[in-house]
């Protein structure tokens, strides 16, 4: 059965119970009090505990969305996970999510970094359409195993979520995904990186301690290129979507650095207030920072039937994309 459009019907989210705020890292690394707030807009992240793994954090998230969507098993067809810190290397950690959660259907991670969520919706609406069935789209990092301390750029920014969204059928034409944008510049592939554990460098044992964890090649370039392919992916796809950026209701923007993503919204001259931030309190969790934001803000503000969101992100890679979506309730 092909179906015309796909709907949101449940939103969820997780985040660990550690909080660390500003005042703990700014004493660790040095900083003067206040200076990663003013850099970045953060004012705390969550870290998850030490027994915790990615799976874990998902789990909790999947779970609240399929509450709230009602799904019942056999209505999920497929679940995404997207993420760069799977609980293994090898096997995909998407089965095993899909498995705890009761689910016997498709699964697969996918990892585009920060963009990942982006990539998984428009891969999710495709599967809607083609097969009248549901899919949950989880994404969830813990990036605090990957923070590195002689690097201030990073080791200030990163933070461990899961967040989640079920797409259904809908049974109108209008809804859903109206417009996207998916973009690449691998001319900048080594900018973010974690260099050892991949085939390039496989042996873990001999890696140095620096190419173990995240490494920023040059922040200057990565914000500048940041802002640049975010706004070019947006822009794209509110064209694509016959919308205009004063007709968004809701701008749900990759949760980086609040520097990036105001000067995104500048440039796209989104109507200021309708640009939705959960950066002050949970950090850059990577794919997770849209579905986190979306999630946190229709707890305290629902989603309307005919809201127009726009949803964009850039990350490792580079990889950039954006999604225009109508919200519907049927």
């Amino acid at each position: 059965m092909t179906m015309r459009a796909s709907r949101i019907v449940g939103l969820g989210h997780h985040v660990p119970a550690r909080r660390v705020a500003n005042a703990e890292l700014e004493q660790e690394l040095g900083l003067s009090q206040g200076w990663i707030e003013r850099r970045t807009g953060i004012k705390a992240r969550r870290w998850a505990a030490a027994d915790e793994a990615v799976t874990d954090l998902a789990v909790e998230a999947a779970s609240r969305a399929l509450a709230q969507a009602k799904a019942q098993v056999g209505e999920i067809g497929l679940v995404l996970l997207a993420t760069s810190t799977p609980d293994h290397l090898l096997p995909p950690s998407a089965p095993l999510l899909a498995h705890r959660l009761g689910l016997s259907c498709g699964a697969i991670d996918l990892t585009g970094a920060c963009s990942g969520f982006v990539y998984a919706m428009t891969f999710a609406d495709g599967v809607v359409k083609s097969t009248g069935q549901a899919v949950l789209v989880v994404a969830a990092n813990i990036l605090s195993r990957r923070i590195n301390n002689s690097d201030i750029a990073s080791a200030v920014l990163f933070a461990d979520a899961a967040a989640a969204v079920v797409l259904a059928p809908s049974a109108r034409d209008d809804v859903g995904v109206l417009g996207t944008s998916l973009l690449s510049d691998g001319s900048f592939y080594d900018m973010i990186a974690i260099k050892a554990g991949g085939t390039r460098n496989p042996d873990l044992s001999g890696a140095l301690a620096e190419d173990r964890v995240i490494r920023i090649k040059d922040g200057k370039v990565v914000f500048e290129k940041a802002i640049k392919l975010m706004t070019q992916s947006a822009e794209e796809a509110l064209a694509r979507a016959d919308v205009t950026a004063a007709q968004i209701d809701r701008f749900i923007p990759h949760q980086a650095n609040a520097r990036i993503f105001d000067r995104v919204a500048e440039n796209l001259a989104i109507v200021p207030g309708r640009t939705l931030r959960s950066i002050e309190e949970f950090g850059n969790s990577s794919a997770a920072t849209i579905p986190l934001t979306l999630s946190v803000a229709a707890e305290r503000a629902p989603l309307a039937d005919g809201e127009l969101l726009l949803m964009a992100a850039v990350g490792a890679g580079f990889t950039s994309g954006a999604i225009v979506f109508r919200v519907s309730d049927r």
